[in-house]
């Protein structure tokens, strides 16, 4: 059997594995182990421990991000700001579905980076969700709905400069005598997962189309109980207690707005996390409503909550050193090269990508590999070079979003306090339909536009 066969089985049986046992971490610390021992056998165990330590300094930002993110949480809930913003929200959010189009509404306008919007949209709205027994399930739907998708659909986000630069540098792309994101602003009509990904959740928002499987009993589950996260997800809301009815709404706007706005600025999303941190002291010391001691404490309070997310997260990014290591990429390629034709070609590209983004759960990375690789097979055989880029940047946000250990799945589950295996199975009816729609979409687009 070939490493790459081998690959792809160790990627079939953790996601089986997955959704029968309804856990992360566990499942991807096994698929790593069975990666690095089909690599390195009987040295298998050195090697794992050298690739979590380079995983690590590798991605130490992420880490340092999603870790001052929680601090930023945690400081917001212990100022009494985030209740704050809920008596004003309120007013507005005086019903279930008020409620979910305000949380669609949010992740539509904090379109900078998807880190930034799950974490934002998370804070702001998560007690809201409580109040109207909406299941904890359903906010995690709608962050990680209007994080990539709705990233990749404008041309100011962190993803259109990323995708803009892998673009500019292939020849077939240069072809088109463009700067490269016009050229990326050309594909946005062309986004369909993301575009359907989008409309799917805004038409569950607003109660127009049915929840459906695990989405449907997690409502009966909450209409049941009365809690709004199943059992599994009880030990991320042991501190979840009601707050007294105070708290100045500005010590919430403030550093709020002060996030989005330096990171929209600067483009340094880490920059406008440290500075927000920095905000939240001035405002919150001397008008002591935390003592410097408080203020420590609850920093690091809230950068332990991100735990849990932080060891998937290494372990997912260990995961994909040994899947690369097995060339996954290369036998899918070999697997999808004989179907290709012009008009096939876009559906094919985001097939492969698609598959390639969740089975590593590297939406950026995989990415990078496999537009070098991609492209020039779109050329060869003559494919709608817009549609192929268009076709790759919706597989990417496919693997962003739908992936159960991508960083954004992990975030709306960890944001939105429930199991992550919750979230991933709640939304995945919705995650076939839309992927479904964009193959099909892709084919008839195919055969429809020039080449």
């Amino acid at each position: 059997m070939s490493n790459g066969m081998l690959s792809l089985l160790i990627v079939v049986l953790m996601i089986v594995l997955a959704f029968k046992t309804k856990r992360s971490l566990e499942v991807l610390t096994l698929g790593s182990l069975m990666s690095f021992i089909a690599l390195y056998r009987g040295n298998f165990l050195t090697e794992w421990i050298s690739a979590i330590q380079k995983s690590l300094s590798d991605n130490v930002w992420i880490f340092l991000l999603c870790g001052f993110f929680g601090c930023i949480i945690a400081l917001l809930e212990a100022s009494g700001g985030s209740r704050g913003f809920e008596r004003i929200a309120e007013r507005y959010c005086s019903n279930p579905r008020r409620t979910k189009l305000a949380s669609f509404l949010l992740g539509t306008l904090i379109f900078v980076d998807d880190y930034l919007n799950v974490m934002t949209v998370g804070i702001c709205m998560k007690k809201l969700y409580d109040r109207h027994k909406i299941p904890r399930e359903m906010l995690a739907y709608v962050l990680d709905s209007t994080g990539a998708p709705i990233c990749v659909l404008l041309p100011f986000s962190t993803w259109a400069i990323f995708f803009s630069g892998l673009f500019a540098k292939e020849p077939w792309v240069q072809t088109l005598k463009m700067e490269p994101m016009k050229a990326y602003i050309h594909t946005i009509p062309f986004l369909f997962y993301p575009i359907f990904a989008v409309i799917l959740v805004f038409l569950l928002c607003m109660g127009w189309i049915p929840n459906l499987g695990p989405m449907r009993r997690a409502y009966a589950r909450t209409g049941r109980t009365g809690v709004t996260y199943g059992r599994d997800s009880a030990k991320y809301n042991i501190l979840d207690v009601e707050e007294e009815d105070k708290g100045n709404v500005f010590d919430f706007l403030l550093p709020v707005l002060a996030l989005i706005i330096i990171s929209t600025v600067t483009g340094d999303v880490f920059l406008a996390v440290i500075a927000c941190i920095g905000i939240c002291f001035v405002l919150y010391i001397p008008r002591r409503i935390l003592s410097v001691a408080d203020f420590t404490a609850v920093c690091t309070r809230g950068f332990a909550d991100m735990l849990p997310v932080l060891a998937m997260l290494l372990v997912a990014f260990t995961l994909q050193k040994g899947l690369a290591g097995l060339g996954l990429t290369d036998y899918l390629l070999q697997i999808i090269a004989p179907g290709l034709i012009p008009q096939v070609f876009p559906a094919l590209a985001f097939f492969l990508v698609a598959v390639l983004t969740f089975t590593t759960g590297s939406n950026w990375g995989m990415s990078a590999v496999a537009i070098p690789v991609i492209m020039p097979m779109g050329a060869a055989v003559g494919a709608n070079v817009i549609l192929a880029m268009a076709a790759i940047i919706s597989g990417g946000a496919f693997g962003s979003h739908a992936c159960f250990y991508a960083d954004a799945t992990l975030l709306s589950s960890q944001i939105s306090g429930i199991e992550n295996m919750d979230h991933a199975l709640t939304q995945f009816p919705y995650v076939v339909i839309a992927s479904s729609l964009a193959f099909v979409t892709y084919l008839i687009f195919g055969f429809l536009l020039p080449r």
